[in-house]
């Protein structure tokens, strides 16, 4: 018997709801992750994935830390727990933020450098189809970073106007912007095939 593949969603502000709706629609079983012991299930089986949603990055950072998830979190996707982190979660994983709010801190596991919110304004806000190496993909950018300079680890997958919005690195992907708005499944799936 097939078991559904767990994929934790960081559900500690952002868009979780979107990204838990999309992963169940692909057969997933989504896990909202507020605290350590969620990243294993009290079945004792651990999450196989784990999405980091979009949201106000300096407030994710903060809330990570005062749940005391961001270090567990980090060290799984450092041992290689496939990830896919849109927007925000971008930001997150990324080894260098260009210009971090105080005190603001990243789990360094992606080797890029981001520039926040590079796309200007929330009304600035944008649904663009996007040609990316894994296929066109229909998305939404809010407040999006960019991705200013990579490692000779990362992979391009991605750029809007000539500005760098998606990369790969292994088992974790970065993207700028947020298919879950669009009901775009490209990334997810990705994620989910990472898992198999």
């Amino acid at each position: 018997m097939v078991t559904a593949p767990r994929v934790g969603v960081v559900a500690l502000q952002g868009g979780v709801r979107e990204h838990v709706e999309l992963l169940a629609s692909l057969g997933a079983f989504p896990v909202p992750l507020r605290r350590p012991d969620e990243l294993v299930g009290p079945d004792g089986l651990r999450v196989d994935a784990v999405v980091l949603p979009g949201g106000e990055s300096s407030t994710i950072d903060r809330l990570l830390r005062l749940f005391g998830l961001g270090h567990p979190l980090r060290d799984a996707i450092a041992a290689g727990l496939p990830t896919l982190g849109t927007c925000a979660g971008l930001i997150q994983l990324a080894s260098r933020i260009e210009d971090p709010a105080p005190g603001q801190e990243s789990f360094g596991v992606l080797d890029v450098t981001v520039r926040r919110n590079a796309f200007g304004r929330q009304v600035d806000s944008a649904e663009t189809c996007l040609d990316t190496a894994w296929g066109p993909a229909q998305v939404a950018f809010i407040r999006a970073p960019e991705v200013v300079a990579y490692g000779p680890s990362v992979t391009p997958l991605a750029r809007l106007h000539d500005r760098l919005v998606a990369v790969n690195q292994g088992a974790i992907t970065g993207i700028a912007f947020h298919p879950e708005l669009t009901g775009e499944t490209l990334f997810h799936r990705r994620l989910l095939e990472s898992i198999r």
